[in-house]
Parts: structure tokens; sequence; C-alpha cells
């Protein structure tokens, strides 16, 4: 048996040769990790999906502060370094939707602010439909089903909320009135579309019950009790109370005709969809594509056609030779069909980067779409507050 000096190794493996053989090498010459620093392949899985012909590997989020302490790396959250990675860019930016990244955060943040998009932030809807005459083929429940999702151009902020022992007053009541006949003699078709609705500034029109009164002067009760016209408020004196134009509320045919109130209240998603201030609000993790080899000529040719969405693009090098580049990665789908064949796994490498959020918002036009944003980071705020105040 051959004797191993302390604090050295040898290989086990007898090569043919002398000269071939694995050289005693002392355990303090072994070089050594760096400390703080996760080695290539062990940093790759931690910030990557692996997006893999078969199926995406390494999709789980390595949350636990010991998860590499064998390596000395502390892989605990630390605020200093989530303020320095953390970064917002707005990519595209106008009245109805938004475009912007999200890097630097956890999923579970991301999709927090999602939810609080789709059902936390604020609007006010139709919630009463009052119909004093409907001659039309819709019914009144579906014509009332109708009115509620139709966005209301007013900022939520300025109104308060509404409880069952509320009385509807200027500060939580918007009142429309909708009054639209086909006269029979026209003998066509007429559609009553959203902007046909009219803001009452003074409230309700409808007097709520004919009752005598001893003062044949005083105002008679109505469905809303306004003490001054919404008008006189400087928030609505130069910005008047509209509704998204161009949806159509019904179709009447000649005689037909449609008479009635709508009373907007304050609300949130979550109680019913007509509050949810956005179409929709979804993200995707930021799409990431190598090229692990020179792909060039007829190969590179071959690679572009691959691509549905236009990813790859073709560079002159010269000489005749062309080579294969990503030029739009994130307009990359993750369809895959770039690695579908065999052998060109080895070639195209498909990851996505797990705390790079490509974040989308479409606003039905109540509220810009900068603004929802910012009402959610406030809602995500408030509740990490109540928190705090539960547990201290």
């Amino acid at each position: 048996m051959q004797y191993v000096p302390r604090n050295t190794y040898t290989s086990n493996v007898h090569h043919k040769s002398a000269t071939n053989e694995m050289p005693k090498v002392p355990l303090w010459d072994l070089p050594e990790l760096p400390q703080n620093h996760l080695p290539p392949h062990l940093q790759l899985q931690k910030t990557r999906v692996f997006c893999n012909n078969d199926a995406p590997t390494h999709t789980e989020n390595i949350t636990y502060s010991g998860a590499y302490a064998a390596l000395g790396v502390d892989n605990s959250l630390r605020l200093d370094e989530f303020r320095k990675n953390f970064k917002v860019k707005v990519i595209k930016l106008n009245e109805e939707d938004m475009e912007f990244d999200l890097i630097g955060i956890d999923a579970s943040i991301a999709n927090a602010f999602r939810r609080i998009l789709i059902s936390e932030v604020p609007t006010m809807a139709i919630e009463k439909v009052l119909v004093a005459n409907s001659s039309s083929v819709v019914q009144d429940e579906v014509l009332a089903h109708r009115l509620g999702l139709i966005p209301i151009k007013v900022d939520p902020r300025l109104f308060d909320y509404m409880s069952e022992n509320d009385v509807p007053n200027e500060k939580n009541t918007v009142v429309f009135k909708l009054h639209f006949k086909c006269e029979r003699k026209s003998g066509e078709r007429r559609t009553v579309y959203s902007h046909d609705l009219e803001w009452l500034p003074f409230g309700s029109e409808y007097v709520l019950s004919p009752e005598k009164s001893s003062d044949p002067t005083s105002k008679p009760k109505t469905y809303t009790s306004f003490t001054s016209s919404q008008v006189s408020l400087p928030e609505f004196s130069n910005n008047p109370i509209t509704v998204s134009p161009g949806i159509i509320i019904s179709k009447l045919g000649p005689g037909q005709e449609i008479e009635l109130e709508a009373h907007a209240v304050k609300g949130v998603g979550k109680t019913h969809a007509k509050w949810s201030p956005v179409a929709t609000a979804w993200y995707r993790t930021l799409p990431e594509i190598v090229l692990l080899q020179d792909i060039e000529d007829d190969e590179a040719l071959k690679l572009v056609k691959k691509c549905p969405v236009n990813v790859f693009d073709i560079e002159d090098m010269g000489d005749g030779v062309k080579r294969a580049t990503v030029a739009r990665p994130r307009a990359c789908t993750l369809c895959r069909e770039c690695i579908r064949e065999p052998g060109w796994e080895e070639k195209v490498a498909l990851r996505r980067v797990k705390d790079h959020f490509i974040f989308t918002i479409e606003s039905t036009g109540a509220l810009s779409p900068e603004v929802l944003f910012t009402e959610a980071v406030k809602i995500l705020e408030d509740k990490c507050e109540r928190v705090i105040t539960e547990l201290s």
C-alpha cells in the first residue's frame, strides 16, 4: 500500500506511464473559492430559468439565507443591496397602457402589484339604475349590467366610499341620465352609445315619493341628497365628468325608447369586476438568448427562419461570412422553435431572468396607467405598515 503524506492527496487512477500520474499537491496549495461569491454555474442556476426543449428547469427562487452557507455565501436579503439593485425603467407610456421593467425584485412582489391593480385600486362605477321607461329588446337587468361596465372618467380619490347607511350626496355619488328615443316614423334602427349618458351635477331628478308637503315651495325629495352642485366644486368646475365614448349600450327599433338614471359609487374590483381600473395587468420575466457558439452561413439563415417573431438577425462579418446575432431578445416568446430540432440545444441557450419583470398595465380609462401603478404602491405600503403595527 502506498503511503500518502498528511494534508496531501493523490489520484487513485493508474496510468500506463509514470509521467502521466497526477502530481501530489498539498492541501494548502489548492485554489480556494472566492468568499461571498457563488461559482458561475450556481450563480446561473440561482438567477436564471433554463428553458430546455422538454421542460424548464431551476424555476424555483432560492430565498433561504443558509442555502449556500457551505460555500461561505450569505443568501439573506439585505435592504441596502435591494435598494442598490432595484430599478424601474419605463419602456412605453400613453393614455391607455404602460410597459415598464421591474428589476431586482422577487416574483411575489410583482404578483402583489398585479393583484392590487386588478382588485384593490378603487374606481367609480354605476351601481344603481332607475329605469323609468324601457321598451327595447334588452332586459332591464342586462341593461343595468352593461351600464355598470362602462368606464367613468373621474378621479375616484375625490369621492368617499358609500356604506349601506350613507345617504347619496355630492361627495359619494355621480348621477347620469339617459333618455333616447327612436321615432316610429323614421323606420330605421338607432344605436344608443355610452356618450349619450348625460351627467347630472345637481343629483337625481326622479322624485322619491309624491308626499304632500305643507310648504308648496319646498323642493321635492329625490333619490339623492345633494346640498350643492358638483360643478361648484373646484375639482369639476373646469373638468366635467364623462364616460368612455363609443360603447354600444343598446339598439332601438322604431317606436322604442329608453329613459333611466344611473348612479355611480366608489368601489374596488374584488367586490365586482366593474370597479377594476385595468382591462388587464400582467407581467413576464425577461427572456435571455445566448448563442453558445458561432452560427454562420447556412445555419445562420436557418436559425433566422426558425424564429416566428424575428429575434435573430444576420450580421455580415466580411469575406462572405454571415453570422447569426441576437437582435431583439425582448420579443422572444420562448416558443423554443429555435432549439426544437436535435443538436440546436448545444448552439442556442434560452433562459429567463428571475428578478427582471416586464410589466404591462392596460387602463380602462378612468385613471392613467402611471397613476394606477402609483396607487398600487401606496396600497401595498399601507398593507405593510398594518402588518408592522400588528406585530409591534
